[in-house]
């Protein structure tokens, strides 16, 4: 083997040395991302459970809570009163309609289903004549599904679905009845988190079990009045991005709610 082959050889191995160098970096800073991405994206879910939770613990406290235990013990075995809002629109002279607002308190239900469960109520689009469901209770639906049938005038209706959910009532209503405005038709339910949480690790951050999120609850004037304010905040973010210091919203730890506004908005939205 004469020297041009050898260092050939060499050349060769050192190429494909070099090559696999290259792919380890590029392929372990992809791996990064996408583990950084799976990261924030549960933590994501996390602060929307937590801020749920603290919307419905304050509608029946009056306030918020920083303690992750009185939080989760709310979840388990807190009550929360059922309001149902309907409009009753009456037709008055030359078109014009009046409409009433009626609140009723129809119950209870628990708060474990009033956080983790949307209910949503679909209503008669229009004024018209009833001509049948096209679902049944326990039937699950998606959006745009065609629900029922309405004649209004001349035309058949069958309004689509703007929410999804399994249907848990549909109203005893017979066809050929003529509907108001506004008459509610059916409810129907949905999921927004998973059912199966450990709630006893509530206040823990995705991905660091051994950290919990910043959580904070005062009061501030505004207007002349004294108001809640809630954030929640993740102090550790696994995104090298993610600077307190950084000027751009979406660019700082991830976080629901402020210390000194009105606010549970997020900045991931």
């Amino acid at each position: 083997m004469n020297l041009t082959k050898i260092l050939t050889g060499v050349l060769l191995l050192a190429s494909l040395f070099l090559a696999y160098l290259l792919y380890r970096s590029v392929q372990g800073t992809i791996d990064d991302r996408a583990k950084i991405e799976s990261t924030e994206q549960a933590i994501v879910e996390k602060l929307k459970l937590i801020r749920e939770a603290e919307i419905v613990f304050q509608s029946v406290n009056k306030r918020y809570t920083s303690n992750w235990d009185s939080l989760a013990d709310f979840i388990r075995t807190g009550q929360v009163p059922i309001i149902q809002r309907r409009e009753e629109i009456t037709q008055k002279a030359y078109g014009v309609e009046e409409v009433k607002v009626i609140i009723d308190t129809l119950g209870f239900i628990s708060a474990r289903d009033r956080i983790f469960k949307k209910t949503y109520y679909v209503n008669s689009p229009d004024i018209g004549t009833f001509l049948g469901f096209k679902v049944k209770e326990g039937d699950r639906v998606i959006k745009n599904q065609k629900t029922y049938s309405l004649r209004v005038g001349e035309k058949v209706n069958e309004p689509p679905m703007q929410e999804e959910g399994t249907v848990t009532k549909l109203e005893p209503i017979k066809v050929g009845t003529e509907l108001k405005k506004g008459q509610q038709l059916m409810s129907l339910t949905n999921y927004m988190f998973d059912p199966n949480v450990d709630l006893a690790t509530l206040g823990n951050i995705p991905g660091q079990p051994n950290l919990k999120f910043d959580i904070f609850v005062g009061v501030v004037e505004k207007g002349g009045l004294k108001v809640q304010v809630i954030e929640v905040k993740d102090p550790k973010p696994v995104n090298p991005i993610r600077k307190e210091s950084n000027e751009a919203k979406n660019r700082k730890p991830l976080h629901f709610g402020s210390r000194f506004d009105i606010s549970t908005s997020g900045n991931w939205e």
